[in-house]
């Protein structure tokens, strides 16, 4: 065994509560096989491995690596043809997108995340139109591509049963528009249709290619509570509590899928998904935006855990999470970046000034809005929760994989920065992915000082550029016709979905239990 140290001006081991994180002083970490054997400071750690070769990031901050909790596509929607819509005539206008290759499309989002720090990422793939033959192979070229770049991947392929337009039927709204545009869009639909026995089968198959690989794991994700039914949701539970592995779930990401359950159900979905027993700490719900105070006693009450997408929810229209109330209730809440952050890109850095700052309501209790080190355990450990390499990688610990970004502190500070500031909270105010220097995945430095160690990031752009510079095939040129087509007939669809438009003021209404 190779016996290796990384030392820095702070360690950052992990987040002790929400207004503390563990920090060590001029901090080392020794490391074997990709894996943490000890932690502490430089000269006790110099003490007892005296012959390990010693990495000095001089002044720098070395933390656990970001996890991406939330992520699906490589090329952004903005950059192939699609506006920040609301959500739901979103996913219209993307019907549109150009056909990219699987391998670099997956490449170009590694690259933004690793250099801003993520060393693990969710991947919730789907919409892939083809035979099982078809889906399988792209989803091998995503994890391909992961495995190539050197980072970890959670993956799963999101299961889609029904409503794959709007929440409703998807023959009955196909037979509700004009023939020459409901035919071609069944058409569309049923291109991207797997039966529920064909998701099992592509889960087994990517679980069973994937057993032993150290950088990627298959999980399940039923996609949306809209999107399966009952029985579809129960048996993806059932088979994640088989097989030991976690599930993320869209759900309540708009007001227009709260209404959705509301008359599907006749109640909430969070107590629908408890009444079946589909919550849990297995169970992450993405977006959560809608929750009802009595929604947030139960994801509390059964240690479901949470992703919040800050910038998704900005930029799609569909509302600010109720982050306070589930951070008082000591919920379990991961960070994800989506389709792409704020600024178009990747960049957990940002993503965490945002959940930081837009949170900041009224008042002086610092109890109510969110802190430097709560933040970052929801970029790290709590984000890893919610993965299927759960509690092997969020934080610095003995035991723990070696997954680290060390952060140059100097040159994000500089020219001054106070002393009365902890250096924690200077860091995160002040960095950006500039500042990002090494990136260490099982001890492995995949990316150190803007290049990447195992993929030469120029060609792959270059491929890229020249793969879309092509004109658009007949197929696509199809897809883009009927998407505008529909469009129109999607936002008509939505026009008295609710009783009246959501209104401006907070719909959070805070529990009366205590």
């Amino acid at each position: 065994m190779t016996t290796a140290m990384v030392r820095a001006t702070w360690v950052v081991t992990g987040v002790q509560d929400r207004h503390h994180a563990n920090v060590i002083s001029d901090g080392a970490v020794v490391h074997e096989d990709g894996k943490i054997v000890a932690v502490g400071a430089f000269v006790d750690m110099l003490a007892r491995y005296p012959t390990a070769a010693v990495t000095h990031h001089a002044r720098h901050m070395l933390l656990p690596g970001f996890v991406n909790s939330h992520h699906h596509v490589g090329l952004t929607p903005l950059q192939l043809g699609s506006p920040d819509y609301a959500l739901e005539l979103w996913f219209a206008s993307r019907m549109s997108a150009r056909d990219v290759d699987m391998y670099m499309d997956t490449l170009y989002s590694a690259f933004e995340m690793v250099a801003s720090g993520i060393t693990c990422v969710q991947h919730i793939h789907g919409w892939i139109r083809g035979t099982l033959e078809h889906v399988h192979g792209a989803s091998s070229a995503v994890l391909r591509a992961y495995q190539s770049i050197g980072m970890r991947a959670s993956y799963c392929y999101a299961v889609r049963e029904q409503n794959r337009l709007v929440y409703e039927d998807d023959a009955t709204f196909c037979a509700s528009l004009p023939p020459e545009i409901g035919g071609p869009l069944a058409d569309n639909l049923k291109q991207a249709t797997l039966s529920m026995a064909e998701h099992l089968q592509l889960y087994t198959q990517l679980r069973q290619e994937n057993q032993g690989q150290s950088l990627t794991r298959i999980q399940l994700a039923p996609a949306n509570f809209h999107w399966v039914t009952d029985d579809g949701l129960m048996t993806l539970v059932e088979r994640a509590k088989a097989d030991q592995v976690p599930l993320h779930m869209h759900l309540l990401e708009t007001v227009y899928q709260k209404e959705y359950a509301r008359r599907r159900t006749g109640t909430t979905a969070v107590k629908h998904l408890h009444k079946l027993g589909a919550l849990g700490p297995d169970m992450t719900l993405g977006h959560a935006v809608w929750l009802t105070g009595e929604d947030v006693d139960i994801v509390a009450h059964t240690m479901t855990c949470v992703c919040h997408n800050c910038s998704s929810n900005f930029r799609l229209r569909s509302g600010v999470a109720p982050i306070n109330a589930l951070a008082k209730k000591g919920v379990t809440i991961g960070m994800g970046l989506d389709e792409a952050g704020i600024n178009e890109d990747r960049d957990m850095l940002l993503e965490m000034k945002l959940a930081l700052h837009s949170h900041r309501v009224p008042g002086m209790d610092d109890d109510d809005v969110p802190t430097v080190p709560q933040v970052l355990r929801m970029a790290s450990e709590h984000g890893a929760r919610t993965t299927a390499f759960r509690g092997q990688i969020g934080r610095l610990e003995p035991g723990m994989l070696f997954d680290a970004v060390a952060v140059d502190f100097h040159a994000a500070t500089w020219p001054f920065q106070d002393a009365d500031i902890p250096p924690l909270d200077a860091l995160m105010q002040r960095a950006t992915t500039r500042h990002v220097d090494t990136v260490y995945v099982g001890g492995d430095p995949i990316y150190a000082q803007g290049r990447f160690k195992h993929i030469d990031r120029d060609k792959v752009l270059a491929d890229i550029a020249e793969q879309l510079s092509r004109p658009r095939s007949a197929d696509e040129e199809k897809r883009r016709a009927l998407s505008k087509a529909v469009f129109p007939h999607v936002k008509s669809f939505y026009a008295n979905y609710l009783d009246s438009e959501p209104t401006r003021q907070p719909h959070y209404a805070p529990s009366s239990k205590t």
